[in-house]
Parts: structure tokens; sequence; C-alpha cells
């Protein structure tokens, strides 16, 4: 499941997807590594993108481990929806493939890219 909702703060747009942890789970700065049925949710604001994740249909969220990420301006022509949905379908393939060092290593070649 994969949706986008309104998020918490001033000009935040989250997007939600569910996903099962992949090998070594995912690294969170509250717990340490969570593994199995997660939900993992992205906010862009501010030029930051937001990683939290959660146990799926659990109250309780986390901090994924380097998050918030930097997303500079003008780094690519996409808009700033097309922006998010590129960055939050990375973290959530990196997410399957497993964190357990954080985002930081396994996003840094994701980045956007420009556009042909």
């Amino acid at each position: 499941m994969s949706g986008r909702m309104p998020g918490s703060g001033r000009g935040a747009d989250r997007r939600h997807t569910a996903v099962t942890s992949g090998p070594g789970g995912v690294m969170t700065d509250e717990v340490g590594v969570i593994t199995g049925e997660l939900t993992l949710a992205t906010d862009l604001t501010g030029g930051q993108l937001r990683v939290r994740v959660q146990y799926t249909g659990a109250a309780e969220w986390y901090e994924v481990t380097g998050s918030p990420l930097p997303v500079p301006d003008g780094s690519t022509r996409a808009g700033p929806d097309e922006l998010h949905e590129h960055l939050h379908r990375a973290v959530v393939a990196a997410a399957a493939a497993g964190l357990p060092a954080g985002l930081a290593p396994a996003l840094a070649a994701t980045g956007p890219r420009e556009g042909p």
C-alpha cells in the first residue's frame, strides 16, 4: 500500500508505503534496528527529506538513522511533487533491500538526477 497525505509541518507533504524490511532491517535512532512488516513515511519540506518508519499498525514512529536528508535547491528539473516521489521510491527500495546502517550509505548514489 502506498499513499500521500498532508504532512505535519507547514508546507510538508507526506508519502507512506508498506514495505517488508530487507536483510539487516532498518536502523532507527530511537530503538536501533527494526525488521518485518513496516510502514515507511517521508516528508519533504524546507529542503530536507525526513524519513520515519513504524511497525505496520503500531502507533509509534521512529526516525530512520541519517534522516533528515538534505535536498539541494535546483538538484533536478522536476517539480517538488515529482522530486518527492523519486526520493520516496528510492528510500522504499533501500528499506526493502535493508538499511542496517541507516540512510546515508544506502542512498549515496540515488540522489536526484537531471531528466533526459
